[in-house]
């Protein structure tokens, strides 16, 4: 998902919206031989994420820039901790400061907080019986690799990548069809006719009396979207484990944990890349630069 091309991608047009003409700042004021040497170091505890785009920044921008990297991304780190050295020409290490410091910043944000409803959503499951915390398409357009990426880091799963993955039966497709006089039994039954063996099928339901037509039609994950607790129970034993049950809607740290206790297997929020905050990051010079 998140290759070395689609790194380099990315970084390319978000060097080149930044200094679409070049640094002239770094170009007027910086000596061409300068050289520099920082430290990448959080402000605030978290979990790492983008690591590798973060020393690919400065690579990307001038080839004689070294990043050594000292934390794993998926690993916790603490206010004050060191997690990269970067060393080179001072202007490509200005340069690209901000640019490897924007991704890595979202990205660990992201991290951080799926972290955080997985350890909340967990406290009242074993560890034989977890639930899975997973992302959604909602994420930022052109980043979706990234940010799902920083999902996983987090200990989160996730949801389908695209439109591509899996067919998913939302409402507004079951509006369609109930708007035809259609049958949602025999639709379904139709969709797994034409696709693969391979090809998931999910549709979201936001009221019980929808999943018998759904289990007929031989759905592999029914999603009780912006159910009560209550439906979630009775959710969960009327499917009685004929298909993965997906919880979604109103999901947030004070909630997850009591969803997590109604025994679905999957709670995805949107929240986890559209409502992140990014972890405070920063790159500290060392003034002893030549």
């Amino acid at each position: 998902m998140l290759t070395p091309p689609t790194i380099d991608a990315a970084l390319h047009r978000a060097l080149d919206e930044d200094a679409p003409w070049g640094d002239i700042t770094g170009q007027t004021f910086i000596p061409a031989e300068a050289s520099a040497r920082a430290a990448l170091r959080p402000r605030e505890d978290g979990v790492l994420a983008g690591i590798d785009v973060f020393a690919r920044a400065f690579t990307l921008t001038d080839s004689g820039v070294d990043v050594e990297v000292h934390a794993a991304d998926g690993s916790d780190f603490s206010a004050g901790d060191t997690l990269a050295t970067v060393t080179g020409p001072a202007r490509a290490v200005l340069r690209a400061e901000r640019i490897g410091l924007n991704f890595c910043q979202r990205m660990s944000g992201i991290a951080t907080l799926t972290h955080a409803f997985v350890t909340a959503a967990n406290a009242s499951r074993t560890d034989d019986d977890p639930v899975r915390i997973a992302d959604t398409r909602k994420t930022t357009p052109g980043l979706r690799a990234f940010e799902k990426y920083a999902v996983r880091c987090g200990g989160g799963h996730n949801h389908r990548f695209g439109l591509s993955d899996a067919i998913m039966v939302k409402d507004n497709h079951l509006a369609v069809l109930a708007g035809r006089g259609a049958d949602v039994t025999a639709a379904l039954r139709v969709a797994r006719a034409v696709v693969g063996h391979t090809t998931m099928i999910e549709v979201e339901v936001d009221r019980l009396a929808q999943i018998p037509a759904v289990i007929d039609g031989g759905a592999d994950i029914i999603m009780l979207d912006n159910f009560s607790l209550a439906d979630l129970r009775s959710g969960v034993e009327l499917i009685d484990h004929r298909a993965v049950v997906e919880a979604s809607g109103n999901v947030s740290l004070e909630t997850v944990a009591d969803i997590a206790a109604t025994g679905v297997d999957v709670i995805s929020s949107g929240a986890l890349t559209h409502s992140v905050r990014a972890i405070d990051l920063g790159l500290d010079l060392d003034l002893e630069v030549n």
